[in-house]
C-alpha cells in the first residue's frame, strides 16, 4: 500500500505547485491593474498605371485611409480614425440594420476597450442593452455561477449584451457626425495595387457605377465572408460547427443578468439578454450540417434532443419559441492570423482572425486590435511611405497577441473540454473543467478573468488547463487509486494532448 501514498503524495505535491504558481502571477498581474492598368495579377490584385490614365471615376487623393467594411470593426475604427483627424472613407456593402445571431455578447475586457474609443454609449440603454455580471453553468442538473472580477473597476464596467444590429447602426451614426469621415454605401470588388504597394480599391456605388478610391493605406474589416482577404493573409478557415438561434420571450433567467451555458449532449447551448424583454438562445451543433429548418426537422430535433436540457425556468419559453418558428442558423468559422504583410494594406477584424464564438470573444478581441492600432499610428504625420509604414505596423501584430491569443485559445480549447463525448476520459475532463469552476477562489476567479478579457495572460491559460487535468486525475486517486480508476487517469492526460495543441498553435498563430 506504500505506493498509494507515494502516488498521493506526488499528485498533491504537483496540484499544490500549480496553484502557487497561479495563485502567484494572478496576484501581481491584480497589483498592476490596480496600479492602473487593368490586368489582374496572381494574387487578385488589379494592376493600376502609375498616372491616371483609367477613365472609371475616382474619389480624389485626398483621404488618408479606406476602410472596407463598416460593421463593429470597421465602425469602430473610422470612428476612432476620424477623431484623431484622418480623412476617413468608409465603404460598406449594406448601411441597412444587420440582423444577426451572434456578436451581441461584450466582455468586460471589451467594454473598457469601447470607453477607450468613445463609444461606451453606443452600447447603453439607448439600444436597451443588458449589463452582464458573470456566467452560470449547468451539468446534469446542477449549477454554479461565475462573476467577473470587476472588485476594482467602478459600477458602470460589466459586460454587454444586446441587438448586433442595433449596436452597429449606433456606432454608424457616430461616424455619420464627423466632417473628415465619408460614410458610402458599395461594394468593393478589388484592391488596387501598383509596384507591389496597394494603392486603394474599386468598388460599385449604390447606383451600381464603378469607382476607385485611392489612400496611403487600406484596412479591410469586410468580416467572416472577406472576399479580400485571401490577398492579404493565408486564410485556414476551420468550420467546427452551426450555431441555432432563437428568441425567447416573457421569462427570466435564473441567474439575472448572467450568461447561462448548459454543457448538454452532443455540444453546449447558451442563454444570455439581449434586450429587457428577449432572451437569445444559441444552441450548438457540430460539424457542417444541421437538420433542415424548412421541413420541420429542426423544430423536432429542438423539442426532442435539445428541450430535455433546457433548464426548467426556460423550457416553456423555449418551446414557444420554437412553435413559433423563427428559427436562424449560422456556420461557426475559426481562423487564425497569418498576416501576409502588404505596403499599403492591413487586415482587421473577422477578416483577419476569428474564434469560436461559444466564449463571445471576437469583439473584444477587434476592439483591443483597433485600440492598438491607433496608437501606433498616433505620432504619424505621413502615412505615404507604404514599405517603411508595413515595416512599421509588423509590431502590431506581436503587440495584440497576449489579448488575441489568450481569447483566441479559451474559445477553442473550451469548445473542445465542453462538448460529449462517448470516451470516458474527454467525459472526465469535462466533468473535472465543471468541478473546478465551481470550487469557487482563485478557481473561478482565474479562468473568468481571461474569458472577460481583463487579464490578457496566455501563460495563465495554460496554468489553468494543467490544473483541471491534474484536479482530475487527483480525483480519481481517491479515496484510493484502483487499478481502473489509474487507467482512466492515465487515459485523462493522454487526452490533453488534444486540448494542448490548441494552446500551442493559437499562442503562435492569434
Amino acid at each position: 500500500m506504500v505506493y498509494q501514498y507515494v502516488l498521493g503524495g506526488v499528485l498533491v505535491s504537483l496540484l499544490g505547485s500549480v496553484f502557487f504558481m497561479i495563485i502567484n502571477s494572478t496576484l501581481s498581474g491584480k497589483k498592476k491593474a490596480e496600479d492602473v492598368s487593368e490586368d489582374v495579377n496572381g494574387n487578385g490584385f488589379v494592376r493600376t498605371q502609375p498616372a491616371n490614365g483609367g477613365c472609371l471615376p475616382e474619389i480624389e487623393k485626398s483621404t488618408d485611409v479606406v476602410i472596407v467594411g463598416a460593421g463593429v470593426a470597421g465602425a469602430a475604427l473610422a470612428y476612432t480614425l476620424g477623431k484623431e483627424g484622418r480623412r476617413v472613407h468608409v465603404i460598406e456593402r449594406d448601411l441597412s440594420e444587420p440582423d444577426r445571431i451572434v456578436g451581441e455578447l461584450l466582455q468586460p475586457g471589451g467594454y473598457l476597450k469601447l470607453i477607450e474609443l468613445g463609444l461606451e454609449d453606443c452600447a447603453n440603454e439607448s439600444i436597451d442593452a443588458q449589463k452582464v455580471f458573470g456566467y452560470a453553468l449547468y451539468k446534469n442538473g446542477n449549477d454554479t455561477k461565475l462573476s467577473y472580477p470587476l472588485e476594482n473597476y467602478s459600477s458602470d464596467i460589466a459586460g454587454r449584451s444586446f441587438h448586433n444590429g442595433r449596436f452597429i447602426q449606433r456606432m454608424r451614426e457616430r461616424v455619420a457626425t464627423l466632417p473628415n469621415v465619408t460614410l458610402e454605401q458599395g461594394t468593393v470588388t478589388t484592391l488596387l495595387e501598383e509596384k507591389g504597394i496597394i494603392k486603394g480599391v474599386m468598388y460599385k456605388n449604390k447606383a451600381g457605377e464603378e469607382m476607385r478610391s485611392y489612400a496611403p493605406l487600406t484596412i479591410v474589416c469586410d468580416g467572416c465572408f472577406s472576399n479580400l482577404r485571401r490577398n492579404l493573409c493565408t486564410p485556414k478557415v476551420d468550420s467546427p460547427s452551426c450555431f441555432v438561434g432563437l428568441i425567447l420571450e416573457n421569462c427570466d433567467l435564473p441567474h439575472a443578468n448572467h450568461g447561462h451555458v448548459i454543457l448538454g449532449d452532443p455540444s453546449p447551448i447558451l442563454f444570455y439578454p439581449i434586450s429587457s424583454t428577449e432572451i437569445r438562445c444559441l444552441v450548438d451543433v457540430p460539424g457542417t450540417k444541421v437538420p433542415s429548418v424548412a421541413n420541420g426537422d429542426m423544430a423536432k430535433y429542438l423539442k426532442t434532443v435539445v428541450a430535455p436540457q433546457v433548464p426548467p425556468q426556460l423550457l416553456k419559453a423555449f418551446l414557444a419559441a420554437v412553435e413559433k418558428g423563427n428559427i436562424r442558423t449560422m456556420q461557426n468559422k475559426s481562423m487564425p492570423a497569418t498576416p501576409l504583410p502588404t505596403p499599403g494594406a492591413l487586415l482587421l477584424g473577422d477578416s483577419f482572425n476569428m474564434r469560436h464564438p461559444l466564449t463571445g470573444g471576437g469583439m473584444t478581441v477587434a476592439l483591443s486590435d483597433i485600440v492598438l492600432l491607433r496608437d501606433l499610428l498616433r505620432p504619424l504625420t505621413d502615412l505615404t511611405d507604404a514599405p517603411a509604414l508595413c515595416e512599421y505596423l509588423e509590431s502590431f501584430y506581436t503587440l495584440r497577441k497576449p489579448v488575441s491569443s489568450t481569447i483566441n485559445t479559451l474559445a477553442g480549447a473550451l469548445y473542445k473540454v465542453f462538448c460529449a463525448s462517448p470516451d470516458p476520459a474527454r467525459q472526465e475532463m469535462r466533468d473535472a473543467c465543471f468541478d473546478y469552476l465551481s470550487l469557487g477562489g482563485i478557481c473561478s476567479y482565474g479562468p473568468v478573468s481571461l474569458l472577460s478579457g481583463l487579464n490578457p495572460r496566455p501563460m495563465h491559460l495554460f496554468l489553468h488547463f494543467f490544473a483541471v487535468a491534474v484536479y482530475g486525475v487527483g480525483r480519481l486517486m481517491i479515496p484510493f487509486p484502483t487499478p481502473q480508476r489509474m487507467w482512466l487517469g492515465t487515459r485523462l492526460i493522454l487526452v490533453c494532448p488534444l486540448i494542448f495543441p490548441v494552446l500551442s498553435h493559437h499562442q503562435h498563430a492569434c
